[in-house]
């Protein structure tokens, strides 16, 4: 068969790798002439194989190791550049042409001498979104794919509740853009306070158009559709192997993935061929024991390269063997007791929504306010808690030490005391348990609320308190109150109005030791994980702020409450 001139190989060179592997570096033409340096790992005495894809923004070379490993298991492997990154062509555009490029580069391989037309897919973060990508385009060969701590909808991942996740997307974009000559580093706590968003790329130091699309289109619109993949999901017949951890900002989307392919695929064998891997990560630790200030001990240590070694033998290589061992749908792991457990979905079978209510005496500002969180609702009207709201002072997402400024937040776990000292946190402490209490699945935060600006946020933190103090933050949501309704119809809020809204924690999985006390922390922002709310509902062209009064309301008409999927009896 004849190769199209638009996939021909245009150069060989050859690269080190370790004995018994030859390793080359081709270029490789997509349909609109741009070329993509590949590097071709392989083993000539075994033929015809298998093919292990990895597209990456990253620069290739490092993961030779993984590819070497891969090629002693018996495969072939394909390392790429993506488009307007390192060695490859073109310029980049965050995601934009991954899915025709991965497309015609699964076509390439299957042409191949070493190929034996059998691809699959690995890689985390970007790399797993590209696997996404190039799956909805349906390439022939293309058998299987494990996407780690990724998305399939773009604006999902970057957008939670109406906030941005701001310094994730700054920052990436400053890493990874063509930087002018001369340009000085940014100062990052100035560049993440400035108003409008429109203007922070020109505040890191250059236009980045692409950047500043992003941070302008805070609903789910026409801007987005070409990097909304997750309606064209069911439409697969393909194994995945999802890995997440609960920290990661990919949780929500990685575990929906999973789900969307468990519940919807059209194809009851590919319902079956879906795992999911759920640990106590953030995105930059998968599989590792300490994540932020916690150590999750030596069972929280998963090898990611085992796992999709296990799934490609399954799959990719069909080996009998690796096919006959029966694998759980959700392998998840439980903080507290740190601990594995197996279940047949997500959230797991066995627990059921209970309410904790919100309740104060009407100061439930700091740690050392009157807040309590309790499972019994108020009887009558309690006073109505409140704080002040200032975008020049955001609670910070993190907080802020010596040694992490502002603009260094984490989302994983840290003590979160000192910012539970702040007045513009609310705080709300149940009793010390009797008992442990357990609980796996997607918190939810209903409050009644009211504020006297156009627009507010309302940011929701789970927190665990052991008995020495340490305050650790176990879930975290964020809800823009012109969103309360609608993600695509803003409308602002009245003042004094009392809405009541519901704000996703997330997936997580803990058992809180009997003696430990669970809290929940409520406040206005969760800076600069997630922009500033500048509370005038002005958008991301408007530079002007509001001080807001925000209030959560307890009475028997209007509970504020979590609910937290516990275990049942």
């Amino acid at each position: 068969m004849k190769i199209p001139a638009t996939l021909l190989v245009l150069t060989c060179l050859c690269v080190r790798a370790a004995a018994g592997v030859e390793a080359e570096t081709v270029t490789v033409q997509m349909r609109d002439g741009v070329q993509l340096s590949t590097d071709v790992y392989c083993d000539p005495s075994r033929g015809k194989t298998p093919v292990v894809l990895m597209r990456t923004p990253y620069n290739k070379t490092k993961a030779k190791g993984s590819a070497e490993r891969l090629v002693a298991a018996g495969y072939a492997v394909v390392l790429q550049d993506c488009r307007g990154a390192n060695a490859s062509e073109g310029v980049m555009v965050p995601y934009y042409n991954e899915g025709q490029d991965g497309y015609d580069t699964i076509e390439w391989i299957t042409r191949q001498a070493w190929s034996n037309g059998r691809v699959g897919m690995m890689g985390g973060s970007y790399v797993g979104a590209v696997q996404w990508q190039a799956a909805v385009e349906k390439p022939p060969g293309l058998v299987t794919i494990a996407p780690q701590a990724t998305w399939s909808s773009f604006y999902r991942n970057l957008y939670l509740g109406g906030a941005v996740r701001l310094s994730l997307i700054a920052k990436w974009a400053a890493g990874n853009g063509a930087k002018p000559a001369g340009v000085k580093p940014t100062e990052w706590d100035g560049t993440l306070m400035h108003l409008p968003l429109s203007e922070v790329d020109d505040k890191i130091g250059w236009p980045i158009p692409w950047l500043e699309g992003f941070l302008t289109h805070p609903e789910p619109n026409g801007y987005w559709t070409r990097l909304s993949l997750t309606d064209r999901l069911p439409e697969l017949e393909l194994p995945a192997l999802h890995v997440v951890g609960y920290y990661d900002f990919f949780s929500r989307e990685s575990v929906d993935n999973f789900k969307v392919m468990r519940e919807k695929a059209r194809s009851l064998k590919t319902r079956q061929q879906q795992r999911l891997v759920l640990g106590p990560w953030d995105h930059g630790t998968v599989g590792k024991s300490v994540v932020g200030e916690v150590d999750f001990g030596s069972d929280a240590v998963v090898d990611p390269a085992a796992l999709q070694l296990d799934w490609f033998e399954r799959f990719l290589k069909q080996d009998s063997a690796a096919q006959s061992k029966p694998f759980p749908p959700v392998r998840y792991f439980s903080m507290g007791d740190n601990m594995w457990r197996d279940a047949e979905a997500w959230p797991p079978e066995g627990f059921s929504p209970k309410p904790f209510y919100l309740r104060s005496s009407g100061k439930a500002n700091t740690r050392a306010g009157s807040g309590r969180l309790s499972s019994e609702p108020p009887a009558q009207d309690e006073p109505v808690d409140q704080f002040r709201a200032d975008p020049a002072n955001p609670v910070p997402a993190t907080p802020v030490t010596d040694k992490r400024p502002l603009h260094a937040a984490v989302w994983g776990p840290v003590d979160q005391q000192s910012t539970e000292d702040r007045e513009d946190v609310l705080v709300y402490s149940g009793e010390a348990l009797k008992a442990p209490l357990v609980f796996a699945g997607n918190p939810v935060a209903k409050l009644f609320v009211s504020t006297d600006t156009p627009d507010a946020d309302w940011a929701v933190k789970l927190v665990a308190v052991r008995p020495d103090g340490f305050a650790q933050n176990l879930a975290t949501g964020i809800l823009r109150g012109r969103y309360r309704s609608s993600l695509t119809s803003p409308s602002p809020m009245e003042p004094g109005k009392i809405y009541e809204i519901q704000v996703d924690l997330g997936p997580v999985a803990a058992t809180i030791p009997a003696g430990h006390t669970l809290r929940v922390d409520v406040c206005g922002s969760l800076f600069p994980l997630y922009d500033r709310n500048p509370n005038t509902g002005g958008g991301p062209f408007d530079a002007r702020t509001a001080m807001a009064t925000e209030k959560v309301h307890h009475a028997p008409a209007a509970l504020s409450h979590i609910l937290l999927p516990v275990k049942t009896p």
